[in-house]
């Protein structure tokens, strides 16, 4: 469509005059006979409920309402079992209105979107996010929040600006329409509406394992957010050997937790090909989808994932599989993990290539091993420092404790370094070692 044409069909919908007319959003049939007419018709509130992917009964489970309106689905799913919390930016007399007539449990929070993260509120199975994310004007931000939020499946739906013709055109990049002020339905608070394809493509890159459209009806879809693959098939081949995970930037075995993380995996399979979409990996239980794969040599391959937002803190495991087989073996990552150091102490140290104590040729190309007792578990070679004087070396690899607790690492010596005898002393989380006298010849 051309831009005067477009601009008149986001007009079309005058969502302010709508519930103006209405006085409600949601439909209620009340426990005392009133029947309450919305905008949103109640047989069409029970339909919308009726394709989520969640089970009938609810009980044990617990359940979040983000922008719950006059509340609807918060009372629908308390009314099959759940432990209910509904949050709205603005407290709406209806919702407790309503609340108050169904003796209701619901525990219902006030609060801003980007507030709750910090709003003790903790995580849910299933996350309502209906009617939302137009309304946002961070709206992957926003899908994030969602996302850490979740540990089974977020429902979103959202005004997306092409219902009738996104099958036509699956290979057109996705698309975000911007609106400064009045343009989509009237609303001042109207800020975005995705192409069909957008809303998925957010909802994946939001971290979400796997994101399922369930239905479109007139200018609206809604997706289904699952913080977790499905069951690997029936009978599935052996699954790839996992060699190697570790945080994109440095190749340490930390994530942050507080921002966004990527995760490189090293892996063996026979597979004649792999593309992104064939590879499940699962960090702490959550899946996450591949963004890069590559063939590096034989059958070695690296693949690149956003680590699954809202990992526990501590040890994580983690897996992969492809599409058609079952999960790797496991190794872990370490996620918002404090460093806890001892009295750092440099055991021994030597050449890397020749092992000659307390000396390194750099004929051989210059390569320090140390082993340092004192070490965190969770050291590695982004948090673990390693100066040649007052010079920071290039830590190349740290390993593991032995059984006397000693943790050996590598570090690469300039090739101009002055020749000489110099102390080496090694740091980690503002603890550091005596130096030790190392020779450097060659």
């Amino acid at each position: 469509m051309e831009p005067i044409e477009v601009r008149e069909a986001r007009k079309a919908v005058n969502y302010s005059k709508q519930l103006a007319d209405k006085g409600w959003y949601h439909s209620f049939e009340l426990p005392d006979g009133t029947l309450i007419d919305g905008v949103i018709g109640l047989e069409a509130e029970k339909e919308r409920y009726a394709r989520f992917p969640i089970p009938a009964d609810l009980s044990g489970q617990r359940v979040l309402d983000i922008g719950t309106w006059d509340g609807w689905f918060a009372f629908e799913a308390e009314r099959r079992g759940a432990a209910v919390t509904a949050v709205d930016c603005v407290d709406i007399p209806h919702f407790r209105q309503v609340h108050r007539k169904l003796a209701s449990k619901v525990d219902y929070r006030i609060a801003d979107l980007y507030d709750l993260p910090d709003a003790g509120l903790g995580t849910f199975d299933t996350v309502f996010f209906l009617g939302v994310l137009y309304h946002v004007r961070h709206p992957l931000l926003a899908l994030e929040i969602l996302c850490r939020l979740t540990t089974g499946v977020a429902l979103v739906d959202s005004f997306v600006t092409d219902p009738d013709t996104w099958q036509s055109h699956p290979d057109q990049l996705p698309s975000l329409e911007f609106y400064e002020t009045v343009e989509l339905g009237g609303l001042l608070d109207n800020w975005f509406g995705p192409s069909v394809s957008c809303l998925l493509a957010l909802c994946r890159s939001a971290g979400f394992a796997r994101v399922d459209l369930l239905h479109i009806e007139g200018n609206h879809a809604i997706v289904a957010c699952h913080r977790h693959w499905e069951p690997p098939p029936t009978g599935a081949k052996p699954g790839p050997e996992l060699l190697a995970a570790s945080n994109n930037r440095g190749f340490g075995i930390n994530l942050d937790g507080r921002r966004d993380e990527y995760l490189t995996c090293w892996f063996n399979s026979d597979a004649a090909a792999i593309h992104r979409e064939d590879l499940r990996l699962e960090v702490g239980g959550f899946g996450s989808p591949a963004l890069y794969v590559r063939r590096e040599d034989g059958l070695r391959w690296q693949a690149n994932f956003l680590a699954p937002p809202g990992l526990p803190p501590g040890w994580n495991p983690v897996r992969l599989r492809l599409a058609d087989t079952g999960f790797s073996n496991v190794l872990r990552i370490a996620a918002a993990m404090p460093l806890l150091v001892g009295e750092l102490r440099v055991e021994r140290v030597c050449d890397g290539i020749t092992w000659d104590h307390d000396r390194v040729d750099m004929t051989n190309g210059g390569f320090v091993s140390a082993w340092v007792s004192g070490l965190p578990e969770n050291c590695d070679r982004v948090n673990t420092r390693v100066f040649l004087g007052e010079a920071p070396l290039e830590v190349d690899w740290v390993g593991t404790a032995d059984a006397r607790g000693h943790v050996q690492f590598n570090a690469i010596v300039p090739r101009d370094f002055p020749r000489g005898e110099h102390p080496i002393r090694v740091e980690c989380a503002g603890v550091t070692s005596a130096p030790v006298p190392l020779k450097i010849e060659g």
